[in-house]
C-alpha cells in the first residue's frame, strides 16, 4: 500500500512538471513607488477581460510576468491594492521580451515601453491622435459657450469646423494605418478609431495589409467587421427597394 502511494505521488509530480506553462512573451519592468499590491497581466478573451498571470509585491517595485502569444494583441497591466480603485495601462503584447517602466502615482499615463514593435507604432500614432482629441475637447467647450449665449452663427460655424476636423482625423488615421500595413497595430487602429467611419476607408486599410497581418487576430476581426457593415448596408438597400 505504501509503495502504491509513493508511486502515485511520483507520477503526479511528473505529470505536473510535464504540464508546465508554455510562454513566449516575457513582460518585466519597474514601477517606482509601488509598496504593496498585486500586479495582473490581462487581455480580452471574446468580450471578457481575463488574467493570464499575476504577481504579489511586498516592498518590491520590479516584476516579471509572462504569457503565450499566438498573435499580437493589446494587453492590460493592472495594479490592485486593497480596496483602492485598480490602475491599469495598455500595451501591445507580442512574442519576445517587453520592458515597462512607470510610477505608481501616474500609473498608465506616460509609461515607458520597449521591446514591442507594435507598441512603437502605437506610441507614434497616439502622439498625433492626442492632438485631435484635444481639438475635440476645445470644440466642445466653445460649442457649449456659444449655445449659452444663443449665438447661432457661432454654433453653425463650429459645427462645420468640427466636421472638417473629424474628416482630417479619419484621413490621417487611414493614411497612418496604410503606411504601417505590415504591423498588427494597423487593423487595431482601424477597429478602435475608425469604427464609425465610411466603410471605404476601412476597406482601403484592409486591402493594404500584408498577408501576415491579415491572418492576425486584429486582421481577421477587421475583415469580419467590414463584412458585417457591408451585409447590413445590403440589407438596407433591399428593404428600401421593396418599399
Amino acid at each position: 500500500m505504501k509503495k502504491f502511494i509513493v508511486v502515485s505521488i511520483v507520477s503526479l509530480l511528473a505529470f505536473s512538471c510535464s504540464k508546465e506553462r508554455k510562454t513566449n512573451m516575457l513582460v518585466k519592468g519597474e514601477i517606482k513607488g509601488l509598496k504593496k499590491g498585486t500586479l495582473y497581466l490581462q487581455k480580452m478573451k471574446d468580450t471578457v477581460l481575463i488574467s493570464v498571470d499575476s504577481i504579489q509585491l511586498f516592498g518590491e517595485n520590479t516584476f516579471t510576468l509572462s504569457d503565450y502569444v499566438t498573435s499580437p494583441v493589446m494587453y492590460y497591466l493592472t495594479f490592485k491594492s486593497g480596496d483602492n480603485q485598480p490602475k491599469n495601462l495598455m500595451f501591445f503584447g507580442e512574442e519576445g521580451e517587453i520592458t515597462i517602466k512607470d510610477n505608481i502615482e501616474e500609473f498608465g499615463f506616460k509609461p515607458t515601453i520597449s521591446g514591442s514593435k507594435n507598441q512603437k507604432v502605437m506610441d507614434y500614432f497616439n502622439e498625433i491622435n492626442h492632438k485631435f482629441k484635444m481639438q475635440r475637447l476645445d470644440f466642445i467647450a466653445k460649442d457649449i459657450e456659444a449655445r449659452k449665449t444663443y449665438d447661432s452663427l457661432a454654433v453653425d460655424s463650429l459645427e462645420k469646423a468640427y466636421k472638417r476636423m473629424v474628416r482630417r482625423r479619419f484621413l490621417y488615421t487611414t493614411n497612418f494605418a496604410v503606411s504601417n500595413n505590415n504591423s498588427e497595430a494597423a487593423p487595431y487602429i482601424a477597429l478602435s478609431e475608425l469604427f464609425d467611419a465610411n466603410v471605404y476607408l476601412l476597406d482601403t486599410i484592409n486591402n493594404s495589409l500584408t498577408d501576415k497581418v491579415k491572418q492576425s487576430n486584429y486582421g481577421k476581426r477587421l475583415q469580419k467587421f467590414i463584412d458585417g457593415i457591408k451585409k447590413d448596408e445590403k440589407s438596407k438597400e433591399i428593404k428600401t427597394s421593396d418599399k
